[in-house]
């Protein structure tokens, strides 16, 4: 997406904004859409268990962390565990293997190319020629990052990961509308109806996640992740900036985590910056007496000039249901009957 996600679309109204109201004929178009691409899509059968991290929301949940633990944990496990991503904001459709020597995130977007610093990614904007040319390379088990509104392919496991950050009168699905008139891809009882478990993602500073949310799963497993940082906020004046699903939660966790931030500049998710915005940032900072922080996807797609110039600050997901996760996973990589 090309704009800022709009803040209003993650609070629970008494009455709801007139552009909700505008745009919830299109709304309904578009879950009329969903449900039949799923009603005459006949799924591919893979050659090795896939293993979908995907979510209800259009972003900002944390699919991607969570992504790279539950792929480092397959690989610690001694699988050969490989990542498959869309690589949306990638010139490339692929099927391709990321490699870091050749591709950048112009190529294969920001986020594939981050997991790539540590795991074995590929990026098709076709699903099943991604799966197969995974498989083809070597993969034993494939996780997908994103793909839960995508049929075209048969998933040993389906994971929907959920904002459990539900305060300062936020909420993950907002007044549960489905886009764009608010942050649902689909009808939360369609999209939990196949999920085989539901990740709540808490932020650093939260002892829990809200009852409330916890209970809207009813029976379908949770497990509970947390979004911690790789390491503290540099020291000392900050300008922040991101171009993430929701911007203003970093600079929420930038505060949380003890940044001395000044400002802080909200950009659309997989924002391409150019030169004359990173010199407005830079100028902003100088005039500030402040350093340039941003988050490790926002700097994979900075010009490399910038990144010598820009401190990354990256975050790692970390579960705290760890039994119940692997008892999950262990059951989808299981050999078929």
């Amino acid at each position: 997406m090309n704009w800022i996600t709009p803040r209003w679309w993650y609070r629970r109204a008494v009455k709801p904004p007139l552009a909700a109201l505008v745009l919830k004929p299109a709304s309904w178009l578009w879950t009329r859409a969903t449900a039949r691409r799923f009603a005459v899509t006949e799924p591919l059968d893979p050659p090795v268990p896939v293993i979908c991290i995907g979510n209800l929301t259009v972003g900002g949940a944390g699919k991607t962390p969570i992504v790279r633990e539950i792929t480092g944990r397959l690989i610690a496990s001694g699988l050969a565990a490989h990542v498959l991503s869309r690589g949306h904001g990638g010139r490339l459709s692929g099927p391709v293997h990321v490699d870091l020597s050749v591709h950048d995130a112009g190529d294969v977007g920001d986020e594939p190319v981050m997991l790539a610093r540590d795991l074995p990614v590929w990026i098709a904007t076709d699903r099943p020629s991604g799966v197969q040319a995974a498989a083809d390379g070597g993969a034993q088990v494939i996780v997908m990052d994103d793909g839960h509104q995508n049929p075209s392919v048969r998933k040993a496991l389906s994971l929907v990961v959920v904002d459990g950050e539900t305060r300062d009168g936020e909420w993950p699905f907002g007044d549960e509308r489905v886009m764009p008139a608010g942050p649902l891809r689909e009808p939360i009882a369609a999209g939990l109806a196949r999920a085989d478990g539901v990740i709540i993602l808490l932020p650093a500073d939260l002892k829990k996640a809200d009852p409330e949310l916890v209970a809207l799963f009813g029976k379908t497993p949770i497990l509970i992740a947390r979004l911690e940082p790789a390491g503290p906020p540099p020291s000392g004046p900050q300008i922040g900036f991101a171009g993430v699903g929701k911007p203003w939660k970093v600079e929420r966790a930038l505060k949380a985590a003890g940044c001395d931030l000044v400002f802080f500049a909200e950009f659309p998710d997989h924002a391409r910056y150019d030169e004359a915005t990173l010199e407005r940032l830079a100028a902003r900072a100088k005039a500030a007496g402040a350093g340039l922080v941003t988050t490790e996807k926002d700097w994979m797609r900075l010009p490399p000039a910038w990144r010598e110039r820009i401190v990354a600050w990256p975050v790692r997901a970390r579960f705290e249901t760890e039994k119940a996760l692997d008892a999950l996973l262990a059951k989808a990589i299981s050999p078929r009957p």
